[in-house]
């Protein structure tokens, strides 16, 4: 049994036998000095086995093998690497998205959304030429003037995002909490050819844990319905690779119209999940407590940056400046003594799939029992699991195989996309999205499911 599948299977409330029957085959990627690979095989491979679970439970037979390829997990945890739209990749980090020297150590930079760079230039007295070319050596000796503790502090009171590069310290950040309902009356799914088939998924979700998490869901059948605010426009490369299967609407809740949309959507709702900071959605009736109360079956999903608790839980982050904050930048670092980064956003997309594993386990049970229930996930937890969970194993000879096995083509509103399949290993769940992306924003306010 691999070590880490049944710890994250545990975690999640899975019994000890079925983590046994994971099978792991080719040859891997995502080489590091942390088990990046370990972890990723592990986060798949519980995805897959829950979606096992479920399908079994929906079709009266036994578990369906899980057989994960490590090849298609290194490419699928590296999609937005591999996205391609006509021919074109996607924009990735932004110029002034990096690490960057300070006085007495790093810190490192978020600016890939306007907002973000508008308020980390404002925040550190720099005037907006609109030429990032112009305006990176600026900020380097901007930054380079200061303490990374006070540069990290200055653009967070403004709404910033940079984080001061420090070494591993112990992290008490679980990999998953979950909380379980009372039981109600057994809700039986009915019969289907998919784990997710008829499940109503109302994701609340952006940039990346979430969006991967519920881009799975989709995979296996789900209508997932993505909102956002009007206001908070997704970049074009994000919301293709994050896209596949699912479809996109906006509503401002501050809009009492559109907040009885969601109320709508809210009523026929299986699953909610969210990916915004603690208390952020609780003014409109979007934390788990009220949610539970209104759909006592509901299973709630909410996925944060930096823990649920402490005096970072309210802080905006991103896979790249968790990375820095919790010292795996240092464990990575350079032999110049430049931080370095993990070979893929495994916090995101690790996470993304253990986000998907607890609501498909989710909804197994309350097949069962009726019951609703809370998973709470963050990449502050995954991060601590990376650092000190997970006993690496040793590599197989040989390197890792060409992405384009694992890479396949298609027509959308877009352009043509040749995009990453699902790294998912269930037996007779296909590994590629019923449909591609729809443009962003553009869908109807409304279920897909009658």
């Amino acid at each position: 049994m691999d070590a880490a599948t049944a710890v994250a299977w545990s975690a999640l409330g899975g019994a000890a036998e079925p983590a046994a029957r994971v099978e792991y085959v080719g040859t891997p990627g995502l080489a590091a000095r942390l088990p990046v690979r370990e972890l990723a095989r592990a986060t798949v491979g519980v995805c897959s086995l829950a979606a096992a679970e479920l399908l079994a439970t929906r079709t009266g037979r036994g578990l369906p093998g899980v057989r994960i390829d490590e090849g298609a997990v290194a490419v699928a945890f590296t999609s937005e690497r591999h996205l391609r739209v006509d021919g074109r990749p996607i924009p990735l980090f932004a110029p002034l998205s990096g690490f960057w020297r300070s006085a007495d150590g790093w810190v490192r930079t978020h600016a890939n959304y306007p907002h973000h760079r508008a308020r980390l230039l404002a925040a550190l007295g720099l005037t907006d030429s609109g030429d990032d070319a112009e305006l990176a050596p600026r900020l380097s000796a901007t930054i380079a003037e200061r303490a990374a503790r006070a540069v990290q502090e200055t653009v967070y009171r403004a709404g910033g995002l940079a984080v001061e590069v420090v070494p591993p310290v112990p992290l008490e950040h679980p990999l998953v909490t979950v909380n379980v309902s009372a039981p109600q009356a057994a809700a039986p799914l009915l019969p289907a050819s998919l784990p997710a088939e008829g499940v109503r998924v109302l994701d609340l979700t952006r940039v990346l844990a979430g969006p991967v998490a519920t881009r799975t869901l989709a995979l296996l059948g789900a209508d997932v319905l993505r909102v956002d605010a009007p206001w908070l426009r997704e970049d074009d490369g994000t919301h293709i690779d994050t896209g596949f299967g699912k479809r996109s609407t906006r509503l401002a809740l501050e809009d009492p119209a559109d907040r009885a949309a969601l109320g709508r959507l809210l009523d026929a709702a299986d699953v909610v999940v969210t990916g915004y900071r603690p208390g952020a959605l609780d003014r409109y009736g979007l934390d788990a407590e009220t949610l539970l109360a209104r759909r006592p079956g509901l299973v709630v999903a909410q996925l944060c940056a930096w823990g649920w608790t402490g005096p970072w839980a309210g802080r905006r982050g991103f896979d790249s400046l968790v990375q820095a904050g919790t010292g795996i930048a240092v464990v990575e670092q350079g032999d110049d003594g430049r931080p370095g980064t993990l070979p893929a956003q495994a916090l995101d997309h690790g996470t993304g799939y253990l986000v998907a594993a607890g609501v498909l386990r989710g909804l197994t049970d309350r097949a069962r029992t009726g019951s609703g229930r809370v998973v709470r996930f963050s990449l502050a937890g995954t991060a601590a699991w990376l650092l000190q969970g997970i006993v690496p194993e040793p590599r197989p000879e040989g390197g890792p195989e060409h992405p384009d096995r694992w890479l396949v083509d298609t027509d959308s509103s877009y352009g043509r996309l040749r995009h990453a399949r699902s790294p998912l290993g269930v037996e007779g769940v296909p590994t590629d999205w019923a449909h591609p992306p729809g443009r962003w924003g553009t869908d109807e306010a409304r279920w897909a499911l009658g």
